[in-house]
């Protein structure tokens, strides 16, 4: 299948590089970490130097470049797998605050929440590239969501658009592979007044928008799947460090879940050719962005190409081609066929390999994340079919190794045997991180709506600062340039009303026509809440992504969460003490809301350098909502129907002001974040899932950014309608009767809230 004359034919033997580390002193490791990118630690580096030792020769420079990209922030997860002691400072008695140890973050947090949940629709997770729950009898729905953050600060379109590539690829290799249906994304960038020098080597906030937004509307409209839901947030901590989350949704049978390589299996890569673009990719992102870093690790997509390789994928599955396939994401070959030999062993040959262009050195094909490959386990039986659904969609297909059972993971360049190593010391022999972590309770300085002296005939001008914020005014330029109508399953739009004018709070789509079975998406996030408390900012997430699905008529009973944790300089022990925190929550809020996770991403040290300061992101957690649901048809949208129906307001408003979109407007810090009470919003869920599928419903919107008066005003503007508003009902808040002001009663951020219309003939029933 390959064309070997544009191949590196011309093999170099000498090109294979021994590095001799046997006999280096502590600082000179950690020089040789620095100087090739491995952006492996000390610690690490004398374990790379034991190994090679115990077996009595020096490592080869792509023996090196497999440990680095294994080891990887990115690929293992070192911080949140690491040993950390917590301690908490709080002089808030009320304020839940353990002091512990924790033996590995994710799996006493997270994984523990899921496991100790056991949902039976729960069908893979944790375990592949993306999480899987059931959607019917024959069908389980995949969800996956990543973060392409540095890449996207040096080239925002390349970055964002291989973004969306990689997640893509990501459903395309959970199980024997999925189809996907469904795009999402977050952006979150600095300010737009914000002024960047020329020398600083940042890009602008206008820049890096424009860019990332071009780079997922390019990719995914090519690739012909519809992007529906999202957000763009915006914050000045964001300036030289943007997040770029991107996720998407897929199809899969329930057959084709389980996969497994076998001994004999051929290692087969199928899609893109291997170039210099991408080399890196996995260790820089370990990394603190600086000036100078070149764009190199950035990779170069190639929508259509990715394209035909999904069409590939599904025709080789449904005829059983192949025993199991990972995509060729962060670290290459070297990643993907190192994980799928890493139970049995593997050997690779890199001359076999189809490459862009000559000259690349044999470590640079092992490690480089040029994009759109895929990697399979494919029987000797089979391969002749499997080469004929290749040609027929024009995907370029070839054979570059086997899969063994010695344990070992093996590389030749020629006949030069550049890699030998255990996989068991690859996979298992990191050692173990061990931090520091400290949290400290941030002083809630008085500033909120019960407490500034604003007079209740300023609202209308308050609210208008509102709706002009950027992070709450209409997205509706940017989701306008996303196709979400095709593949014709689109339900509930990202617009809705009678002029496409209101932000719909969760979209909902059709995956098989030919029912009217769904799938509901939402999201929550809110950083500005985090740089006060990252425990309850994880909270509000979490209750905003679920009630998000609860205003269309999402069923909280069949409902999984996605965990996107993106975080600062992870080595200063007060921002660690941070996500420990935002973890901790997780585990106590999924578990309130009876919902797993079923998969996540981490992305540490989003930092930019400069003259030796670090300047760290805020703390921000994405939650990501998916659900299941039996009639499309019932479900509802957030813009006002008719003049004379009755507005209702489920829940609770309290005096909590910190980290509001008020308290940002009118220039004031502190206050008290708003706290979840999970209970009583589950059960509003409950009811209001029961009322939309009773038709008792007209609209429904959910309370966030900006409070009561923002929603409001949104679904008034939507449903081209007026609202008439008594606030006196509303005084009393949840401490028991205290009287919040008219402004603490518009503008309070407090969870748990939605506006709901109603017939008034039908209000004695809801």
């Amino acid at each position: 299948m390959q064309d070997t004359k544009t191949i590196n034919i011309k093999l170099n033997v000498s090109a294979v590089e021994t590095v001799p580390i046997a006999n280096l002193t502590d600082s000179q490791l950690a020089e040789l970490s620095k100087k090739r990118l491995l952006s492996l630690s000390l610690d690490e580096m004398r374990a790379a130097q034991n190994y090679f030792r115990s077996i009595r020769r020096e490592p080869t420079d792509v023996e090196l470049e497999t440990i680095a990209q294994t080891w990887s922030e990115h690929c293992k997860h070192k911080t949140f797998k690491g040993l950390i002691d917590y301690k908490c400072e709080s002089n808030d008695p009320d304020e839940k605050c353990p002091t512990r140890f924790y033996d590995d973050l994710l799996d006493e947090t997270v994984v523990k929440a899921t496991h100790d949940l056991n949902k039976s629709f729960c069908l893979s997770v944790f375990e592949d590239n993306a999480g899987v729950i059931s959607f019917d009898k024959e069908n389980g729905v995949a969800f996956k969501v990543e973060t392409h953050n540095h890449p996207s600060a040096l080239e925002p379109y390349g970055g964002a658009g291989t973004g969306i590539g990689g997640v893509i690829r990501d459903i395309l290799g959970v199980g024997l592979g999925a189809k996907p249906v469904l795009n999402t994304d977050v952006f979150c960038v600095g300010n737009f007044d914000q002024k960047t020098s020329r020398d600083s080597g940042m890009l602008s906030p206008q820049r890096i928008l424009s860019g990332i937004i071009a780079g997922v509307r390019d990719y995914g409209n090519r690739m012909g799947i519809p992007t529906s839901n999202g957000a763009v947030l915006f914050h000045k901590d964001y300036l030289a460090n943007p997040l770029v989350f991107c996720g998407t949704v897929g199809m899969i049978p329930a057959d084709k879940i389980q996969k497994k390589v076998l001994p004999g299996d051929l290692v087969v890569s199928i899609g893109g050719r291997t170039g210099r673009d991408g080399v890196h990719g996995a260790t820089f992102s370990s990394l603190a962005l600086e000036k100078n870093i070149s764009a190199s690790v950035v990779q170069i997509g190639n929508a259509i190409v990715e394209k035909k390789v999904a069409e590939v994928i599904l025709r080789a599955r449904d005829k059983n081609l192949y025993s199991s396939l990972t995509d060729c994401g962060a670290g290459g070959f070297s990643s993907a066929v190192g994980e799928l030999g890493s139970d049995g062993g593997v050997r690779v040959y890199l001359d076999k390999a189809p490459l862009k262009y000559e000259g690349l050195l044999p470590w640079e094909i092992w490690v480089s994340e040029s994009q759109e490959r895929m990697v399979l386990a494919v029987p000797q039986a089979k391969l002749k079919d499997f080469e004929a659904v290749c040609e027929i969609e024009d995907v370029e297909c070839s054979v570059i190794g086997e899969f063994t059972q010695d344990g070992q993971l093996q590389v030749f360049y020629g006949e030069n045997k550049t890699c030998d190593i255990s996989m068991k010391f690859l996979h298992k022999g990191i050692p173990r991180v061990r931090k520091a972590a400290v949290w400290k309770s941030v002083q809630k300085a008085e500033g909120s709506g019960g407490k500034i002296r604003v007079k209740a005939k300023d609202s209308g001008q308050i609210l208008k600062k509102l709706i002009a914020h950027p992070n709450i005014g209409s997205k509706k330029w940017v989701v306008k340039q996303y196709d979400h109508e095709v593949q014709g399953g689109s339900v509930i739009k990202p617009f809705v009303g009678l002029d496409q004018n209101g932000p719909s709070d969760a979209c909902v789509f059709r995956p098989q026509l030919d029912s009217w079975r769904g799938v509901v998406v939402s999201n929550g996030i809110n950083p500005f809440y985090g740089e006060i408390d990252p425990y309850w900012m994880t909270a509000n997430a979490i209750d905003e992504a679920l009630r998000n699905l609860a205003a269309v008529g999402g069923n909280i009973e069949h409902c999984a969460i996605l965990d996107n944790f993106c975080w600062g300089n992870i080595h200063d022990p007060q921002i660690l003490g941070g996500l420990v925190r935002s973890a901790q929550s997780c585990y106590d809020f999924a578990t309130a809301y009876g919902v797993p996770f079923i998969s996540g991403k981490d992305s540490l040290n989003n930092t930019w350098q400069e003259s030796g300061k670090i300047w760290s992101i805020p703390g921000t957690i994405l939650i990501s909502a998916i659900s299941v649901i039996e009639d499309v048809r019932k479900c509802v949208t957030m813009d006002l129907k008719k003049s004379g129906n009755i507005l209702l307001l489920l829940g609770e408003t309290s005096n909590e002001f910190g980290g509001s979109h008020f308290n940002e407007v009118m220039g004031i810090s502190g206050g008290k974040v708003p706290e979840v009470n999970a209970s009583r919003s589950r059960k509003f869920m409950e009811a209001l899932g029961s009322a939309i599928n009773a038709g008792l419903i007209r609209s429904c919107h959910d309370l966030s950014e900006g409070g009561l008066a923002v929603a409001l005003a949104e679904m008034a503007i939507a449903g081209n309608l007026g609202a008439k508003i008594n606030l006196n009902s509303l005084l009393p808040n949840s401490s028991g009767g205290a009287v919040l002001p008219e402004i603490g009663v518009l503008f309070s951020e407090s969870a748990g809230r939605w506006i709901i219309e109603v017939e008034p003939q039908k209000l004695s029933e809801v």
